[in-house]
Parts: C-alpha cells; sequence; structure tokens
C-alpha cells in the first residue's frame, strides 16, 4: 500500500472517517443482534436502524480511502450516503411510534417522500443543478415539515397517548436528534453557500461528528427503547 493510503497520525479527518465506519459497522450488527431480543412490534424499527447503519458504514468505507488517497471529498459522496440513510431514518420513526398505535399509510409516504426531496433540494442547489438559495429553502423546508410531524402531529399525539413510558423516553431523545443534531446540516449548508464557505477539512469533521451521533445515537436510542419495552412487558 502507497504512503497516500496509510492514515497518519495527525490525519483527523481520515481518522474521523475510520472511527464512522467502525462505529456503524458495530452499531448496524448490535441492532441486528437486537432484532432477536426486541418483541415483534419492535422488529420493525430496529432492523431498520440496523440497515440505515450498514449502509452508513459502507459509504464511510468507501469515503474513507478517497480521502487518504486524495486528501479531497467530493460532495456527492456525501450525498449518496444522506440519501439513503437520512428517509431510512424518517421512516424508523413512522414504525417507531407504529409500534404502539395504527397510523395512516399516507404518513408514511409523505415523511418518505419529503425526506428525500429535502437531500436531493439540497445538493442539486450546493452542486449547482439549480439556484442554491432555491435548493437550502426546499431543503430546509422538508426538513421543517418532518419537524413538525414529529413534535405537532400525528406521531407526537400516539406517542403521548399510547406510547410506554420507555416508548416516550425514547421518542424524546430521538426528536431531540432530529431537531438540534439534525440542524448542523442546513446550518453548515447555508455557511458554505452564502456565507464565504468553510475549509474543507473542519467542514468534513463538523459533517463527521455529526453523523456520529444523528446515526449512531439514533439507532441505539430505538434498540434501547425497544428492549426497555420488550422487558417491561414480561
Amino acid at each position: 500500500m502507497s504512503a497516500a493510503g496509510v492514515l497518519q497520525a495527525t490525519d483527523v479527518v481520515g481518522g474521523s472517517f475510520a472511527l464512522l465506519a467502525a462505529s456503524t459497522a458495530a452499531a448496524s450488527v448490535l441492532l441486528l443482534l437486537g432484532t432477536a431480543w426486541a418483541q415483534r412490534k419492535w422488529k420493525v424499527p430496529v432492523a431498520l436502524s440496523a440497515v440505515a447503519l450498514l449502509v452508513a458504514a459502507l459509504q464511510y468505507v468507501q469515503m474513507d480511502a478517497i480521502w487518504l488517497g486524495t486528501h479531497d471529498m467530493p460532495v456527492i459522496y456525501r450525498y449518496i450516503g444522506w440519501l439513503i440513510a437520512v428517509p431510512l431514518q424518517v421512516v424508523t420513526l413512522y414504525f417507531y411510534i407504529a409500534a404502539q398505535a395504527t397510523l395512516p399509510y399516507g404518513l408514511f409516504w409523505r415523511l418518505l417522500v419529503v425526506a428525500v426531496l429535502t437531500e436531493l433540494s439540497r445538493y442539486m442547489g450546493e452542486v449547482g443543478f439549480f439556484y442554491p438559495t432555491l435548493g437550502f429553502l426546499i431543503g430546509l423546508a422538508g426538513w421543517l415539515y418532518i419537524l413538525g410531524e414529529v413534535f405537532f402531529g400525528r406521531m407526537s399525539e400516539v406517542n403521548s397517548r399510547n406510547g410506554s413510558r420507555s416508548s416516550q423516553t425514547g421518542f424524546f431523545w430521538l426528536r431531540l436528534i432530529v431537531s438540534v443534531g439534525w440542524a448542523v446540516y442546513p446550518l453548515c449548508n447555508f455557511i458554505g453557500s452564502f456565507a464565504g464557505g468553510i475549509d474543507e477539512g473542519r467542514l468534513t469533521i463538523i459533517y463527521n461528528l455529526a453523523d456520529l451521533v444523528n446515526q449512531v445515537t439514533f439507532g441505539l436510542i430505538v434498540l434501547t427503547a425497544a428492549m426497555r419495552d420488550s422487558t417491561s412487558a414480561r
């Protein structure tokens, strides 16, 4: 292996990619094992969280190799991961609440379509396929719609009315990630497009740390809530 492909001790960006790849892979294995431990109603959200983390792990392995070889990270690689992982996480929220009571199928499709459009519009605006302002505003509107559903919509109502104590606690932390954790992405998108930009290395580290919390912690919260609810039901 060439020296360019070896992770150096001072390469913080490359180390963050390696950390993410290992963390998402380990968490995905734990969640896959958790599908056998949890009650039947929790298997779908736990499995979806595992798939989202597995996809992220494969993507970060590829991104780590690209960074070590070029010390550059084309934005398309990051959005490929987000276009899969973010919709899967949004769908996980739907099935998390559906484990407690029936939800409208229309809500599932709205959340899925909005999640895809949110990431796609941000990508198209960032790479110049259409106006950056339009891409940013559509992405921001999509994120705000998702926040509205989880905080004030049918999911919030069902959780407060039908959810167990463990599921309600888990949903509190999931909503915190979707609101506070996901705010990093439109904020960095805004700074990069309209406020002079951010150094490539620093931006990559910020995104990687955000993904570590927003993806790994998200999945572990789902598993914890499922396990606690399954244990209390026995």
